[in-house]
């Protein structure tokens, strides 16, 4: 407020420094008496020898006022972080803007989070990005990653259909980006409000986007980050977040609450959850016939795709034979594509060669029929990993109907340009669903890994080469 200036009584106020008049200048002032000016010369001493033990007390003593607003939480901003994460949860998904580091390493990550069936959906990018470039998707136990090497620095939104092919099973660190963002954003949705900690702070106000919000600082209840800054509004939505990870790194979350599509998984993540629900009469009808069907159609061309680990994502392209219940394939890994591994099953048994890796392809070329000679076949042997369960399974398809009590209907779906009943069959902790079309043949065949994630063998029915360790056709007898 500025202080009110009043004019002199008699006119304007006079100009600071300048005599207005004869009264002003001193002129008829008396004398002054020797013995006053003295004492007024010590008055004014002592007075300056005071002023200037105060001015240096208090330089001495002086600190500036304080310019830090923070200030415990009133009660509406306690209820509206104690709600924050299930607001988020309760809002399903939101889209997402990650900056990890600073700007000449920096991560940059594009996508959305979906926090009611946990699934973050990204595209990576940055020039700290690495050997994580590329698309993402992760659960809070797996991540899978479509690598992009060649892709732009600058990361976009994801195709909302993800790419059908070439994800691979990783492993990172706990500490780096992929798992880190993972935890993070996952960590920000919950089923029930938090405990407010005590050492919660408010910070200001802001604007985001045209929404206001409270800048909230506090220690998060889960996740990599142990203390952020969050932008809140009124609705307890949050918009933005700030920390530090672990290693010191700075990391900044941006969340488009307006960005909500729905999220489709990767096969080897389930696909699509669907309804799932009993067998109808006639989804009952065409899994009982099933294994008549296979042997009908006597085998089939397959490809197989194999997420087993980091280090061995697998592809394979081959035969299966109902009719002589033998299976001969070609397996890449991805890491390692220079290398190929011939492998035939029968009867329960499965045995393994090495063979000259053609070109690269995906999926990889055919086996070579027939078996060139020389090839040497390790010790017929059980099923060892998933790849060869999954194969065993394929073939005992045609031995004996899986029992339609314990089986559910998931969804209805598309493979090879057909329409499919996706059913579920779950035998313990193992599972394996059976993508029959309306015809009530075999599309695909898929096995929960030890892993966590699907693998895929799809099947074309039709003719087969004569397989590798298949018994020989019974003579006519004449």
């Amino acid at each position: 407020m500025t202080p009110r200036t009043d004019p002199a009584p008699d006119g304007p106020p006079s100009s600071p420094g300048r005599p207005e008049g004869p009264d002003l200048d001193g002129s008829t002032d008396p004398p002054e008496q020797p013995r006053r000016r003295r004492a007024l010369l010590v008055a004014l001493g002592a007075t300056a020898a005071a002023s200037a033990a105060a001015l240096v007390a208090g330089l001495l003593s002086w600190s500036p006022a304080p310019t830090d607003p923070a200030r415990r939480l009133a009660s509406g901003e306690v209820e509206r972080l104690a709600a924050m994460r299930v607001t988020n949860q309760r809002d399903v998904r939101a889209g997402v803007r990650v900056r990890i580091g600073p700007d000449r390493t920096r991560t940059e990550l594009v996508g959305w989070v979906d926090w009611a069936r946990p699934l973050v959906y990204l595209d990576v990018g940055g020039p700290g990005a690495g050997t994580e470039r590329g698309l993402v998707q992760a659960t809070a136990s797996t991540v899978l990653l479509r690598p992009a090497p060649g892709s732009t620095p600058t990361p976009g939104p994801p195709p909302l259909v993800p790419p059908a092919d070439q994800w691979q099973l990783r492993q990172p660190p706990p500490a780096a980006g992929l798992t880190v963002v993972r935890d993070l954003l996952l960590a920000l949705g919950a089923d029930r409000t938090d405990l407010v900690f005590a050492e919660a702070r408010w910070r200001g106000r802001d604007s985001t986007d045209g929404t206001d919000v409270d800048i909230l600082e506090t220690p998060l209840p889960a996740g990599p980050a142990r203390t952020a800054r969050l932008w809140l509004d009124d609705d307890a939505r949050l918009h933005r977040l700030e920390a530090r990870l672990p290693d010191g790194r700075p990391v900044t979350v941006d969340l488009v609450r307006s960005d909500r599509p729905t999220l489709r998984r990767v096969a080897a993540l389930g696909g699509s959850p669907g309804l799932p629900r009993p067998l109808a009469a006639a989804e009952v009808d065409r899994l009982v016939r099933l294994p008549a069907r296979l042997r009908t159609v006597g085998g089939a061309r397959l490809t197989m795709t194999a997420p087993l680990g980091p280090d061995a994502n697998l592809r394979a392209t081959g035969w299966l034979s109902w009719t002589s219940s033998t299976a001969y394939l070609a397996v890449v890994a991805a890491d390692a594509p220079e290398r190929r591994t011939l492998l035939r099953v029968r009867a329960g048994r499965v045995a393994r060669a090495g063979s000259p890796a053609g070109p690269p392809a995906d999926p990889p070329a055919a086996p070579p029929w027939p078996v060139p000679p020389g090839t040497t076949w390790s010790v017929d042997r059980p099923p060892a990993d998933d790849l060869e369960r999954l194969l065993g399974a394929g073939l005992r398809a045609a031995v004996a109907a899986p029992p339609a009590r314990s089986a559910v209907r998931l969804r209805t779906d598309r493979v090879a340009e057909r329409t499919v009943d996706v059913v579920e069959v779950r035998a313990g902790r193992s599972a394996l669903r059976y993508w029959i079309d309306r015809g009530g043949l075999l599309r695909r065949l898929e096995l929960r890994t030890d892993a966590g994630v699907w693998a895929q063998l799809d099947l074309t029915p039709g003719e087969v080469p004569p397989l590798p360790g298949a018994a020989p056709p019974a003579k006519k007898r004449r």
